[in-house]
């Protein structure tokens, strides 16, 4: 049965052992083979705990997060696991920071104070999930991919220093990173359709090439 994980909006989403590779990667902070062979090991023995020992169908992230940090703690690397709080610590701080406006930017001049913009229209916490939502529903994007156009966007508006973010922006940031994903993906498809093309060339030429010649106890093919 695939396991099931409860994230932080209540939303849920298939678990990706690919996802906890990441993490442990993430924590040890400096790429390396030395610790991409050592975090897929860990994964592992997550992946396996979970599916096999967990004795449920269903988990939240912050409970596999949890499972994380004390494999990192129980296997000597305190100090990833350390990191891996801190960041966790840090980004859920810079979500709360930043604010939503609805705002009308005509209206906004040079000279409007900051104070001033906070009165224009009515702010809303961030949240990420009411993009992943609206990607869903209006744009009929796939859950990863809604999930993944909604991940990068919060990670440009994060490491901005934004404290207060037009929905307008908001809105200009979500429309291009889809764009960018979608037509990346158009361009695999594309490649992958172009190789098989090319390979399907190959394969007729040199059957056809093959069919051509004298066969051994049979007759030649005529051209």
């Amino acid at each position: 049965m695939q396991l099931r994980v409860i994230k932080a909006d209540d939303t849920e989403e298939e678990y990706l052992h690919t996802k906890v590779i990441a993490t442990f990667i993430n924590a040890f902070g400096a790429p390396s083979e030395k610790n991409t062979a050592t975090a897929q090991q860990l994964a592992e023995a997550v992946t396996f705990y979970l599916y096999n020992k967990h004795g449920s169908h269903k988990i939240t992230s912050s409970e596999i997060s949890s499972i994380i940090k004390a494999v990192l703690t129980s296997t000597g690397f305190d100090n990833a696991a350390d990191f891996l709080s801190e960041h966790h610590q840090r980004r859920n701080l810079l979500r709360a920071r930043v604010q939503v406006i609805k705002v009308d930017m005509e209206k906004i001049s040079p000279d409007t104070p900051l104070r001033q913009i906070d009165r224009c229209g009515p702010a809303d916490p961030w949240n990420k999930s009411k993009i992943i939502h609206n990607l869903v529903n209006k744009y009929n994007l796939q859950p990863a991919m809604a999930r993944t156009v909604a991940s990068l966007v919060e990670e440009k508006i994060l490491n901005s220093g934004f404290r207060l973010v037009p929905t307008g922006f908001i809105r200009f940031l979500v429309l291009w990173q889809m764009q960018t994903i979608l037509s990346a993906q158009q361009q695999i498809i594309t490649c992958k359709d172009d190789k098989e093309i090319e390979l399907a060339e190959v394969f007729n030429a040199v059957t056809e090439d093959r069919l051509r010649q004298p066969q051994n106890g049979l007759c030649p093919v005529e051209a």
